[in-house]
């Protein structure tokens, strides 16, 4: 299970040493695939308005080969166009899932947002159908709020 609390001390620290935004979002990246199981992909997309779509930043597991996914399409760009965090116990009842990698069973989106700017999200796959929880979303929505801390105030 993740604990958030190390996490976000680590990103404090990187933040409060000068490092960007691109660090802190690696290093978030490589510490919540690291911290459970059943975390086969982990990665984090950033959304690109002028084209409407999240772009992948970086990620661990298998390579994907879907590097932009629209606004609106598959569970990331669902979860951007309405908003909200998103849990899936089993990806193949979902639509318009994209298909990244067989394996992948159940998959969670968490914003990143800073009030009513979303700046991305966090993408966590996982091999095993109906694995990833409500502690787990709100332990990686933490992680997701310091990074929004240091995006907004890049982009201020």
């Amino acid at each position: 299970m993740l604990e958030p609390n190390a996490v976000l001390e680590e990103l404090q620290e990187l933040r409060d040493n000068g490092f960007l935004s691109d660090s802190l979002l690696r290093r978030a990246v490589k510490d919540i695939a690291a911290a459970d199981d059943r975390f086969d992909w982990v990665g984090v997309y950033l959304v690109k308005a002028e084209e409407n779509v999240v772009w992948l930043h970086n990620y661990v597991g298998r390579p994907t080969p879907h590097p932009k996914i629209a606004v609106g399409e598959g569970i990331c760009g669902t979860a951007i166009a309405a908003g909200e965090n998103t849990i899936v116990p089993d990806v193949s009842a979902v639509d318009n899932y994209i298909l990244c990698d067989p394996r992948v069973k159940s998959e969670m989106v968490v914003l990143i947002r800073g009030g009513d700017d979303i700046f991305g999200l966090i993408d966590v796959g996982s091999r095993t159908a109906d694995a990833l929880t409500g502690e787990d979303s709100a332990a990686i929505e933490m992680v997701a709020d310091k990074l929004a801390e240091q995006l907004a105030q890049e982009r201020s």
